[in-house]
Order: C-alpha cells, then structure tokens, then sequence
C-alpha cells in the first residue's frame, strides 16, 4: 500500500513540495522543507503565514524522524532543512541529493557546502549520495533521478533541480520539483519518461508574467503543461501547486489545461485538495490579510 502526505505546498499557505511516500512502512521524504516569502507587495508575512509555516515545519520534523530516505532535488530554502538545529534530523538517514559540484548555479553550490560541512551532514547521515541521473534500489521499490534539468527556462540564473521517480508495486509516483511548468522541453520529456501515475509538479509562475519573467516563457510553461495533460497516461493524476498557486487567478490561466485533463480522465488538483483541505493562498492573499487587521 502506499501513502502520499503532501505538506507546506503553496496552495496550503507557505511556500515548499514537501513530499512523503510510504510504501508499505518504507518512507521516502522528498524535499523536506518549507518557507514564506519576506516580502510581497512590500509587505512582510501576515500572521497566519507565520502560523501556518510553524505547523508545516512541525509536521515535516516529525515526518523526518521515521523516514528511511531524504531526498533533496535543489538548494533553494523552501526545499531541505537548514535552520539551526535541524541537521539532527538527517542524522542516521540515507540521503539522496543534487550533486553539489556539477551542473550548479554559485549560490546553490555555497548552500550546499554549508549544509553538508557546516551542519555536517555528511558525517552524521548514514549515507550521502550525489543522485543527478541515478537509480537507486531499495528491496521492491526503485528511485530514479532524471538529469540535472532548468529551474524554469533553459538558461535560468536559478540553476538545476532534479525530478524524481518513486517506482513502487503500486505505481510510479514522479515528483518534479521547481521546473515551472516544466518551462523547458527537455524537462517535458524527461518527466514523461517516468510514465507517472501521480505526478506532482510545479505550475509556472504565472503571478510574475512580465514582471520577472518574460510572457514567453509563461506561455511556453503553459503549452509545455498542455502537452503533460495530453500525454500522460489516462486515468492519472497531476498535483500542480508551488509557484502557480501564488496567483490568485491561477485557475483561469489553467482552466484550458484542467479541461483537457477531463477529456481523458486525468485529475488536475492542487495539493491542498489531494490531501482534502480547503486552498489557503495566503502568500497571494497577504495584501488582503493585512488591509483586514486595519
């Protein structure tokens, strides 16, 4: 049997893709970490949001301690744990991680050199392996890690992620974190490869068209969705979240995507709605929570 427990995802109020999967008691914690944005529309977090960010780290240290894998697809902060004290929680643990030395941006690298030295890690792990493009067997169940693939558009300053396949007797649960879309093609293909049955994938980040990031790639991450939706196996499901649920309007700016999903009997939610909660977009609500205190 196998148990997905999703946390801290954007669509719940804080920003990550924390992701827990047991697989007949044997858990693989992917990306185990959570944030919130320091400012939004020049404004710093609303209480709730440092509410909910205590509970979603609450959950991920507890989800920790009887993990048998972790597993970290980048070093962006919303990702792996960093904090003060929390190296404890890897102590004794496999872990499987973006190659810290090849295919990887100057300020990931610095991350990762302060997470496996200064915190230590490496000494107190059971065991840290570099996992870009590898496959790894754990008795009846089997990781595959895809090649080191664009945080967003091919060429992004934001560096390289991983996309993970989780491989079990009941079906291939694919976890693609932070590739927006994905924006760029290779990483569309690299993903379909896995044959997911669950994927869970960050939609782009729609809420910084024109700001931030061009309305080309935008759109390219919408088109390259598009073609996820129509080529993924029918009857599969697809958990979109992360930097798309920090726009308000995030559904209409999918609702071409969700309605070709229905064609073929693909489910598109979010992960608020895979775990059965309500959608809390508090990062995008932060200008309304604050004008309510007032």
């Amino acid at each position: 049997m196998v148990k997905i427990k999703l946390i801290g995802f954007d669509s719940m109020g804080t920003r990550g893709m924390a992701t827990v999967i047991d697989i007949d008691g044997f858990k693989v914690f992917i990306d185990p970490g959570v944030n919130i944005a320091p400012r939004r529309y020049g404004l710093p977090p609303h209480p709730l949001e440092l509410e909910a960010l205590e509970k979603h780290l609450d959950e991920i240290h507890r989800e920790t301690i009887d993990s048998n894998v972790l597993i970290i697809t980048h070093y962006h902060r919303d990702h792996y744990l960093y904090r003060e004290g929390e190296a404890e929680y890897y102590r004794g643990k496999i872990v499987l991680i973006k190659d810290p030395n090849r295919k990887i941006n100057y300020s990931q690298r610095v991350r990762a050199h302060i997470l496996l030295n200064k915190l230590g890690i490496k000494d107190i792990a059971s065991k840290v392996k570099p996992a870009d493009n590898e496959t790894f067997d754990f008795n009846n169940i089997k990781i595959r890690f895809s090649k080191p693939l664009p945080h967003g558009a091919r060429g992004s300053k934001l560096g390289y992620t991983l996309a993970v396949s989780v491989e079990t007797p009941y079906g291939v649960i694919v976890h693609a974190s932070d590739v927006q879309g994905p924006m760029d093609r290779e990483a569309l293909e690299e993903i379909l490869r896995f044959e997911p049955d669950i994927l869970i994938i960050s939609g782009p980040p729609t809420y910084f068209e024109g700001l931030r990031i061009n309305s080309e790639n935008i759109n390219e991450g919408l088109r390259n969705m598009l073609e996820l939706a129509e080529r993924v196996k029918e009857g599969s499901t697809l958990i979109v979240d992360h930097h798309l649920l920090r726009d308000l309007n995030y559904y209409s700016k999918v609702k071409h995507i969700v309605e070709a999903c229905s064609v073929r009997n693909v489910r598109f939610i979010t992960a608020a709605e895979f775990m059965g909660l309500e959608i809390k977009q508090l990062e995008a609500m932060r200008r309304t929570l604050w004008e309510e205190n007032h």
